[in-house]
């Protein structure tokens, strides 16, 4: 008799706590969420803006012969990630990266750095000593990012992407990104930072000059080079080459690889919205559209600071990156996927 009392007292209770539950999860995979776009909906006067709808007709063709084949075929492996740092920031910027997202993508993640850290080379990362400068002027950056260039050709992965060390990664949707593209194509995907072409004073012979522009994805929301684009760029970025073309048009790293890429390639850049960096309004990011962003970002914008707006047990005080939530990032982008879960892909958050 007790059992039966406590049964008719337990259950409405289990059957609102499953009807709530049914409720939820119907909710979350019926609502229509935003569809993966490369480009920002508001195109400002005379952007060269390129979605892969708007690419050459034989890239579009390409895209739709070896979609099906590329998206079983690309593997998150495949993916070189290069992360730009600096001996100040291992113990702070990159290792909060370590806790995170690196902890998924430790063995293909290849981090650049200026100073020796036996505890890292230890652990098993990938740490590579540059022997750059350790300051943030245009030689260094260039050192680095040539350092990152030679080291992904000298790989055997098949996308070449950078990133900074306060940038936060979501391999999936990167990988979801990537597989849009032919393997075979000329791709350059990023972010401007800027709304219109960059404007440089190519360096000639004879100190003569002569104003070029181009589009450029800021390294501070992370950008991405097929290979078949990046072995056209050897002239021009191998080994010493990256510095001295930098310093042809005196303008950085990731202006550098727009320079090579659209002026001496031709190649147009493929802007997307999905790429991040503290240079904009991240609270403008929905927590429900995390798990969609490739990068994202935290620092000082408008002398305030600026980061993602996710809910959780740290508060902004402890956590003003945000980062330390990549658990609820990472339920977040496993419910809302449903079928076309993380593991079913080949990454297992």
């Amino acid at each position: 008799m007790q059992k039966k009392r406590w049964m008719r007292r337990r259950l409405p209770v289990l059957i609102f706590t499953v009807f709530i539950i049914l409720y939820v999860d119907f909710h979350l995979r019926t609502s229509s969420l935003p569809k993966l776009s490369l480009v920002d909906g508001a195109r400002p006067p005379g952007a060269l803006h390129r979605s892969i709808q708007q690419a050459p007709p034989s890239v579009r063709k390409d895209a739709q012969d070896e979609a099906r084949v590329t998206r079983s075929t690309l593997k998150v492996e495949d993916i070189y990630i290069a992360v730009k740092t600096t001996g100040k920031f291992h113990k702070t910027r990159l290792a909060l990266l370590l806790e995170t997202w690196i902890s998924k993508t430790k063995a293909h993640t290849f981090i650049f750095t200026d100073a020796e850290d036996a505890d890292l080379s230890s652990a098993g990362y990938n740490l590579v000593q540059t022997g750059c400068q350790s300051d943030h002027s245009q030689q260094a950056l260039s050192c680095k990012m040539s350092a990152e260039y030679d080291g992904f050709m000298a790989s055997d992965k098949r996308w070449f992407c950078h990133v900074d060390d306060d940038n936060y990664v979501n391999p999936h949707t990167l990988l979801s990104l990537l597989q849009t593209f032919p393997q075979d194509a000329d791709i350059y995907v990023g972010k401007p930072s800027l709304d219109k072409p960059i404007t440089a004073h190519e360096l000639l012979e004879g100190n003569a000059t002569r104003e070029v522009q181009f589009w450029f994805a800021t390294g501070g929301a992370g950008f991405c080079l097929s290979r078949h684009l990046a072995e056209k760029m050897v002239p021009w970025a191998s080994g010493s080459r990256f510095e001295q073309t930098s310093a042809s048009i005196r303008l950085p790293d990731d202006c550098t690889v727009g320079f090579i890429v659209e002026k001496r390639l031709g190649v147009s850049m493929v802007h997307c919205h999905l790429f991040h960096s503290h240079l904009e309004n991240l609270l403008l990011i929905s927590q429900r559209n995390l798990p969609q962003q490739v990068t994202l970002s935290y620092g000082i914008f408008e002398n305030k600071m600026n980061s993602i707006e996710v809910k959780g047990s740290f508060s902004k005080e402890q956590d003003p990156s945000r980062y330390k939530l990549h658990c609820s990032i990472y339920f977040i982008l496993f419910f809302l996927k449903g079928k076309d879960s993380p593991v079913q892909t080949g990454f297992n958050p």
